[in-house]
């Protein structure tokens, strides 16, 4: 039976092993690694997910029988622009659980979380060259905004939104 629960800074160790080993294949289709992207997920550490934690992000974890396959991380930074938005970050899916509906199931959670707390529109930021997960996205009813180039990313970065 799958239950999406939230998860607290006690399982930081547990989130950091879900999140590496499921962005891996990406850090891996896309050439990424320690060197030229270090802050990858694919090398989360416990470190990152407690100061994720002390900032005000939620953990959401979906389980099945009560074993983690899957994660979503949710935050409501203060007020910018006059806008409540809230991010959607870290969605991580075990490789053999992908194709289920189970990031879906994650990313709906979020939208019902967002609107509880009348917010305004859901933001992600995906790996500019994967068109395969910007489409995804785009069927949940994300829209695609802006890409950028950063220095220190080997790769760009496409920002979309979901307007609630």
């Amino acid at each position: 039976m799958r239950q999406i629960k939230e998860v607290f800074a006690d399982q930081a160790d547990v989130l950091a092993q879900l999140i590496r080993e499921a962005n891996r294949p990406v850090a891996d289709r896309f050439g990424i690694n320690q060197d030229n992207g270090p802050k990858h997920p694919s090398f989360c550490e416990s470190s990152w997910v407690e100061k994720d934690f002390e900032r005000g992000e939620r953990y959401f974890v979906l389980t099945e029988d009560q074993q983690p396959i899957a994660c979503v991380a949710y935050e409501v930074p203060v007020r910018s622009n006059g806008v409540r938005k809230a991010y959607l970050n870290r969605l991580s899916v075990l490789p053999e659980q992908q194709n289920k509906g189970i990031g879906s199931q994650l990313v709906e959670h979020i939208i019902e979380q967002a609107k509880a707390d009348k917010l305004e529109l859901i933001s992600i930021g995906v790996i500019g060259e994967h068109i395969q997960l910007q489409d995804w996205y785009e069927q949940l009813g994300f829209v695609k905004g802006d890409t950028k180039h950063f220095d220190h990313l080997p790769f760009s970065v496409t920002y979309m939104v979901y307007d609630l």
